[in-house]
């Protein structure tokens, strides 16, 4: 098992989010979708839904501004 694996082991453990979910977020990301702002809203959403914690409007705007304007916090808990 290489490091990549514990990684995952352990964020599995911690969040219940299965690694394959992870890496078909990260691949929805590639490329020229970081600036699709319908990709990056599905990707809001779902990590919503994963989480349990709701995302206004409000806040899916602001977040998905400051990645298409590549103007992201240090701390994100600055832009909710």
């Amino acid at each position: 098992m290489n490091i990549n694996d514990n990684l995952f082991k352990r964020v599995e453990k911690k969040t219940n989010i299965k690694k394959s979910t992870i890496v078909n977020l990260a691949q929805k990301l590639q490329g020229d979708n970081m600036k699709n702002e319908d990709t990056l809203r599905e990707v809001i959403h779902e990590l919503s839904v994963m989480t349990g914690k709701d995302v206004s409007k409000e806040q899916e705007d602001k977040i998905i501004s400051a990645v298409i304007n590549d103007k992201i916090p240090d701390n994100l808990d600055k832009m909710i």
